[in-house]
């Protein structure tokens, strides 16, 4: 069930060091965006909602007494997703991670990416750090058999704490970056600093007027 949590980081700070929640598993090679969000729910002009229909398709088609992962009251309130290889792959739609995001994941942990949607889910402040396929089986191994473990993702150290387990992640050093400098996110730096913005509109005809 969708959760609309705040993100972890704050208003005033949009650096992302360190994201702790549970798990949410979500087993399955090649999970592409149509999955996450089918088409038809992408008529709307505004990202609001998205999070009722993630999933979907999949979540309906579930075998009875075996509910869609995201449908699974053990993982009510998780906010680290951990997957397997090429998630996110299929079309660039922006609303696979907004989708995700309005539902609460606020970090994904999984063997591989597909390159839009890891960096669409950055420019939103969704981490996605690759693990292997060993450390992702035994994430989802403890979610399952443990739903309510918390794991700690320490983004500045590339490590994520399970118990007593510490997994090493890897991320590109740019996204890294991003992330801990605050720059993955376009508005607030625009507004740090207003006045410039304010001096570059007012020198460009289509915004100040011919």
């Amino acid at each position: 069930m969708p959760v609309n949590r705040d993100s972890a980081m704050t208003s005033e700070s949009p650096r992302i060091q360190r994201l702790s929640g549970t798990m949410l598993p979500l087993p399955g090679n090649d999970i592409d965006t149509d999955r996450i969000i089918p088409a038809r729910f992408l008529r709307a002009i505004t990202f609001e909602g998205l999070e009722r229909h993630v999933f979907e398709d999949d979540r309906a088609s579930a075998h009875t007494g075996q509910p869609h992962p995201f449908d699974n009251p053990a993982y009510s309130g998780a906010s680290i997703l951990v997957v397997n290889r090429n998630f996110g792959c299929g079309s660039s739609r922006e609303h696979a991670p907004q989708a995700l995001r309005g539902w609460g994941i606020r970090a994904v942990v999984g063997e591989s990416f597909s390159e839009i949607f890891f960096g669409n889910s950055v420019a939103l402040g969704i981490p996605c750090v690759t693990v292997s396929a060993e450390d992702a089986s035994g994430l989802m191994d403890l979610a399952e058999s443990s739903p309510s473990t918390s794991v700690d993702v320490d983004l500045e150290g590339l490590a994520l704490t399970a118990g007593d387990r510490v997994i090493t992640l890897t991320m590109s050093r740019a996204a890294q970056g991003a992330l801990l400098s605050g720059a993955w996110d376009a508005t607030s730096l625009l507004r740090d600093d207003v006045e410039q913005v304010k001096a570059t509109a007012a020198r460009l005809p289509y915004v100040s007027g011919f």
